[in-house]
């Protein structure tokens, strides 16, 4: 199993740009208002201006699965909270977010 991706909640969408450029060595490969996104070998980095908005409260590595509504009803069915429910991220991307007893986000993703 991969964590991928970790996604960073940003308030000054340029300036996270500019310091996660110089971070990573790399340019983004996605560069939209919406997220901007960095690929370093397989990993990605991405940073969400609406992550704030949305409950995030730091970074979010999400987990790959194969059936994200599924994982997501095993988790609920083990205490986890729901704090994003499956969504749509474009092109048929699913995420969805839970947290754990400690209030630690979990995140899930299912490729098309």
């Amino acid at each position: 199993m991969k964590v991928d991706p970790v996604i960073y909640p940003v308030k000054d969408l340029d300036a996270s740009k500019a310091l996660f450029s110089t971070l990573l060595g790399a340019e983004p490969y996605i560069d939209q208002p919406y997220y901007v996104g960095f690929r370093v070998g397989e990993q990605e980095f991405g940073l969400n201006p609406h992550g704030h908005a949305q409950g995030m409260t730091g970074p979010v590595g999400y987990f790959d699965v194969a059936d994200i509504r599924s994982a997501l009803q095993s988790l609920l069915d083990q205490g986890a909270q729901l704090q994003q429910d499956v969504n749509d991220v474009g092109g048929g991307k699913l995420t969805a977010v839970v947290t754990d007893a400690d209030g630690n986000p979990i995140g899930l993703t299912q490729s098309p």
